[in-house]
């Protein structure tokens, strides 16, 4: 089966209550979350493992909230930054805006509403940053050319150098009958030496990874006699 990534969201809160109530709503819809009570921590956990969002709240023990915040997007211009305020601080919010934050909720907050900022926020900057990269698409499957990765409904899919490389050749030959010598030689090299078998194996891994239902497979079709043809989105 494939290996999915969710999306990892940060919590940066000293509020232990607060914290693991958002948390737990969080990893309820889907996100995978871990926590931070004080700045500095937080820090140390984004060295080690960049999320892909990060909630902070302005008011914290240790550091300053705003200058978490400069540092953040100073260092990485791609994360995803909402931080937390207090009703009635507007100032906090513009300030907060104007440092790179790329939202804001206002406590107290329905988490709902924070799930909601955080798949709204995250759709706009895939969008953005998937129009500046080159991608293939195909369906649900995209492959994103910069950096050799596949993903399948946003989530990114574990797949070997040449089950990538199959995949790329599909997608760049929709709705072709492709043989498994021609298979071999555009992914393999016409120096290959092997059987045709190889690629039967590789196919059946990547409809274990990609398909619904890989005894069903609707992505990688078989052509039967010849090899495969992967079908083209209508």
């Amino acid at each position: 089966m494939e290996t999915v990534y969710r999306n990892e969201v940060l919590i940066i809160e000293d509020d232990d209550n607060i914290r693991r109530f958002v948390t737990i709503n969080l990893e309820r819809n889907g996100f995978k979350v871990s926590e931070a009570a004080l700045g500095r921590e937080a820090l140390r956990i984004i060295d080690l493992n960049r999320p892909d969002v990060i909630v902070l709240d302005l008011m914290l023990p240790d550091m300053d909230g705003f200058e978490i915040c400069r540092k953040l997007r100073e260092s990485d211009p791609d994360i995803v930054i909402i931080i937390v305020t207090a009703r009635g601080q507007d100032m906090d919010k513009i300030k907060g805006l104007g440092l790179g934050a790329d939202d804001y909720i206002v406590k107290p907050f329905n988490p709902l509403e924070l799930v909601a900022r955080i798949r709204t926020v995250l759709r706009r900057t895939q969008h953005v940053e998937k129009r500046q990269r080159k991608v293939l698409q195909s369906g649900p499957i995209r492959i994103d050319l910069d950096s050799n990765k596949l993903f399948k409904h946003d989530c990114l899919i574990e797949v070997t150098p040449k089950e990538y490389q199959l995949v790329k050749v599909f997608v760049e030959n929709p709705d072709q009958a492709l043989s498994r010598n021609e298979l071999l030689n555009l992914v393999w090299g016409e120096d290959f030496v092997g059987d045709t078998k190889t690629v039967d194996v590789h196919v059946r891994k990547l409809r274990e990874k990609l398909e619904d239902d890989s005894s069903k497979p609707l992505l990688i079709e078989t052509v039967w006699g010849l090899g495969y043809r992967w079908r083209k989105d209508d």
